[in-house]
């Protein structure tokens, strides 16, 4: 996996650099900075928690040996890289449009609600489960980064958090006084890997498709940010093609998956600061190579098991709160409340990721639960409901919310209308454990419920809001409350 990813990442980023000094060419600009590229955040994380945990747990539940589960589940990692490659090769040529017609509250409070749930939430139990060496690693990142203090000596902020954090775990561990287990330092043994193409991928082909929820927005929202990146290069003076932007990292993508990568890459927010630092066009060869180098000679993968969980997740608290931050300050203000709604998918998502942990609560116990027959649907099969699909359901409950704000209820009910074709078949809300898409005349149980009731429920919304948008108080302008 590391080998593939890391070679996607070299491969984008030689690309960016000659497109960097093909500009510098054309415009006889020396200053010219190269797009930088890396591993996508939220998809790499996702990817992890949604599609090849639940993957391997799954096929190990069917009594597939362990190692021939390990093997199918990163089939089914390659295959779902080549998905989401073959999305954004398609939408980058569509890119503007997308962004236009989908409301920032809705693209912005998704990612968001997966900075919050996913990336922050997870994290910070490591943090508090190595709370000398966690919290103090935490707060470095938030002095520096945070609040913007500079550390003394100009010592980079994440670097002193990580040595100050890293030493005092292997200080405070053999004494027992980390609050959890001491591992020691890993053996260092670098593990070669050279990548090299597959068409193994094709084998996880088919129980990827159920995934297909999850890697159509990692795809989309990634087109998007590109977008986003490269109008800022433009605002900076690096004026590049947006849809040769696009395509490389479309590209980048499906290399990836071919050479076994399981972790998509994406242009990075922060050319223009990386021009203020004096950056030109030749830093990201540098980290191209430093990245894949590292994939192949397996140096990455030992700097990672050096240093301990507690002292990393300070940088993922950074990466969720940044995000969150962003999604409500890039949309205009009065879409608050749909990028705050886009959160909740998330977050029941996270719930039921929780609840679905064997350790927590017995298979047996969990399935009982969500079939227990009632007056009203079982809690814990709502649950699941809600969070399958739930990047899908965040950017669609925004986009409406967003829209319902704005009076464009016709606009509102399309996306309701959107939302209960999608309910119907399984994409979003599935009623499986597995998040599988479905015929739904095709389930049993009180399975078979859901996606009636909640498909009805959005299509008769969509049709009360279609039926408020010809009254003369909905074209009324919205009244600001402070």
């Amino acid at each position: 996996m590391f080998p593939g990813t890391a070679f996607g990442v070299l491969f984008g980023d030689i690309i960016y650099t000659w497109m960097a000094f093909r500009l510098a060419k054309k415009t006889g600009n020396t200053k010219v900075t190269a797009m930088p590229l890396g591993l996508d955040t939220p998809s790499t994380i996702g990817i992890t928690l949604i599609v090849l945990g639940p993957a391997f747990i799954g096929l190990k539940a069917e009594g597939i040996p362990e190692r021939d589960a390990a093997l199918m589940t990163w089939y089914i990692g390659m295959a779902t890289m080549m998905f989401m490659g073959v999305i954004k090769l398609f939408f980058s040529f569509f890119g503007k449009w997308i962004q236009k017609v989908v409301p920032q509250a809705g693209l912005l409070g998704s990612l968001a609600g997966i900075g919050l749930g996913l990336i922050g939430v997870t994290p910070l139990i490591d943090i508090f489960g190595m709370p000398m060496v966690g919290l103090i690693a935490l707060g470095l990142i938030f002095y520096s980064l945070v609040a913007g203090i500079k550390m003394p000596w100009k010592i980079p902020g994440v670097f002193a958090s990580v040595l100050i954090g890293t030493v005092l775990y292997y200080i405070l561990g053999p004494l027992g006084l980390t609050g959890g287990t001491f591992a020691g330092p890993p053996p260092a043994e670098f593990h070669f890997g050279l990548p090299l193409p597959t068409l193994d991928f094709i084998k996880g082909l088919a129980p990827a498709l159920k995934y297909l929820p999850i890697a159509i927005p990692f795809g989309i929202l990634t087109v998007v940010g590109g977008i986003n990146v490269t109008e800022s290069a433009r605002v900076a003076g690096d004026d590049y093609n947006t849809r040769s932007i696009l395509l490389t990292e479309a590209l980048a993508t499906l290399i990836a998956g071919i050479f076994g990568g399981v972790a998509q890459s994406t242009p990075y927010i922060g050319q223009p600061a990386y021009k203020h630092m004096g950056a030109r066009a030749g830093y990201t060869l540098l980290t191209g190579v430093f990245i894949g180098l590292g994939g192949i000679f397996g140096y990455v993968s030992f700097i990672v098991e050096l240093i301990p969980r507690a002292v990393l997740a300070p940088i993922l608290i950074f990466v969720a709160l940044d995000i969150v931050a962003q999604s409500f300050h890039a949309s205009p203000a009065r879409h608050a409340p749909a990028v705050a709604f886009a959160f909740f998918p998330t977050l029941v998502r996270l719930l039921a990721i929780k609840l679905g942990n064997p350790d927590a609560v017995l298979p047996q116990t969990f399935s009982t639960l969500a079939s227990l027959p009632g007056k009203a649907l079982p809690e814990l099969l709502i649950i699941v409901a809600l969070g399958n699909g739930f990047i899908i359901t965040a950017m669609l409950w925004g986009a409406f919310l967003a829209e319902l704000i704005d009076r464009r209820l016709k606009n509102s009910a399309a996306y309701l209308a959107v939302l209960g074709v999608l309910a119907f078949f399984g994409i979003i809300h599935s009623s499986m454990p597995d998040g599988m898409m479905y015929l739904p005349w095709n389930l049993t149980g009180m399975a078979r419920q859901v996606p009636y009731q909640f498909a009805a429920a959005y299509i008769a919304l969509a049709g009360l809001f279609f039926a408020l948008s010809f009254t003369k108080e909905s074209k009324e302008p919205m009244i600001q409350v402070h």
